[in-house]
């Protein structure tokens, strides 16, 4: 028995799959590389170095992808699966008229979007609406049921009683809202530990939203209530992250204990040093703001910027000059998914480097999401590599055009 169990593992071995991955560079999620390759067995890779340093091994298959830049897959470090963009239909509709089924199908769409565009993994930060529909997602795509990337997901993001939408109706008619409203620290307590239970990887908090439609931001949960949320979900391995654009919402949050701050339109020289010296990520979603004010009449390019554009510039300039970690995110599903690009393009539209912006969709997103073995083309690390056509560290508008997927050591895409 023990000789027969020894061959079993020897022919396991023996049937792993190899393959060699060669592009004119290699962006291993710190630098660019000339002259090297990656070498796969099984959903590992094995080896990523200069091409004249490695032994291929017998009956590896070679991929040679000329004119690319071969990468880690991107790390989406805020979406949502289950919308679509807001010029289709508003998100009011969405949450109101679509059914958790209509939008579980939309999603699985989204998801192989997303993957044949080069993301591999993405934190879903809220289903809006359709409850636990982004839980059985990712268990389909785990499952193989459906093709798409790794998921993160929030479940229903928790939120002020009052706090959310959709509003605009008299106090007589009750809607179903896009989010689970709470108040006290109990029902706190009780709701971050549900949602746990429920199947939620990370909780996703509102600090702070607009109690009237039309309405600025104000915060929303006092801070004993933030801090007992981020107690339960991190007493149980788990992290809270908060939807947060005042000053007065940030800081809240960053004293709470959260690991990453969504949106902060409205962050401060000073609330920037306080998340730098708190450890806390800004995910700054350029991208789905650009794109409401255009779905709203903005001409960009020929019209002035709005005051909503200003303000968000001069943030994250700020968040720039403070040295804070500037996760990746675009907040797609406002705008289409497979279009996760948008955000790296403003990024550096914005006054950042694009080596930077590239660092921000992979390494970086990893090691702020506690992802131990993604991000890095390194020997241990899992087999989720891109490659897109051209240089991004040039141009990253390249990365709109990705030619080769693999997730998990599968290929999705090679053209």
């Amino acid at each position: 028995m023990y000789r027969f169990l020894l061959l079993l593992i020897i022919c396991h071995a023996c049937l792993q799959s190899q393959t060699f991955l060669k592009a004119d560079r290699v962006f291993d999620g710190h630098e660019i590389h000339e002259n090297w390759g990656v070498l796969v067995e099984g959903n590992t890779i094995v080896y990523a170095g200069n091409i004249s340093e490695v032994k291929l091994p017998k009956n590896t298959k070679t991929i040679d992808l000329k004119g690319t830049t071969l990468m880690p897959g991107i790390i989406e470090g805020h979406s949502h699966l289950l919308l679509h963009p807001y010029n289709e239909t508003e998100w009011n509709d969405q949450v109101l008229k679509e059914s958790p089924v209509e939008r579980a199908i939309r999603g699985s769409v989204h998801a192989k979007k997303s993957l044949m565009a080069g993301v591999t993994t993405m934190r879903d930060l809220g289903a809006e609406g359709a409850g636990y529909t982004d839980v059985y997602l990712k268990k389909t795509i785990e499952e193989g049921i459906v093709p798409g990337p790794r998921l993160l997901v929030a479940g229903p993001a928790i939120v002020a009683t009052g706090a959310y939408g959709p509003k605009g109706f008299h106090d007589g008619v009750t809607v179903p809202l896009g989010a689970e409203p709470v108040s006290g620290i109990d029902e706190a307590v009780k709701t971050v530990r549900r949602q746990m239970g429920n199947g939620a990887d990370l909780i996703k908090i509102y600090a702070d939203y607009r109690w009237k439609k039309g309405a600025p931001s104000q915060p929303t949960f006092l801070q004993e209530e933030i801090d007992a949320m981020v107690a339960a979900a991190t007493t149980a391995g788990k992290y809270v992250v908060a939807h947060a654009s005042t000053p007065e919402g940030m800081k809240r949050a960053i004293l709470g204990g959260v690991e990453t701050i969504e949106h902060g339109d409205g962050g401060t020289a000073e609330i920037f040093q306080m998340m730098k010296t708190n450890g806390v990520a800004l995910c700054p979603t350029l991208a789905a703001g650009d794109a409401i004010l255009r779905y709203g009449g903005w001409k960009k390019g020929s019209d002035p910027d709005p005051e909503r554009i200003t303000t968000k510039k001069k943030s994250f300039k700020l968040a720039m000059e403070s040295g804070v970690d500037i996760a990746f995110g675009g907040d797609v599903g406002v705008f289409p998914h497979g279009e996760n690009y948008r955000e790296m393009e403003m990024m550096v539209e914005y006054g950042m480097q694009p080596l930077d912006v590239l660092k921000s969709a992979t390494s970086l997103n990893a090691n702020v999401f506690h992802l131990k073995r993604l991000g890095k083309l390194e020997k241990g690390f899992l087999a989720d590599i891109i490659a897109v056509e051209g240089n991004p560290t040039k141009n990253i508008s390249v990365m709109r055009k990705v030619r080769f997927v693999m997730k998990d050591g599968t290929i999705y895409k090679n053209e």
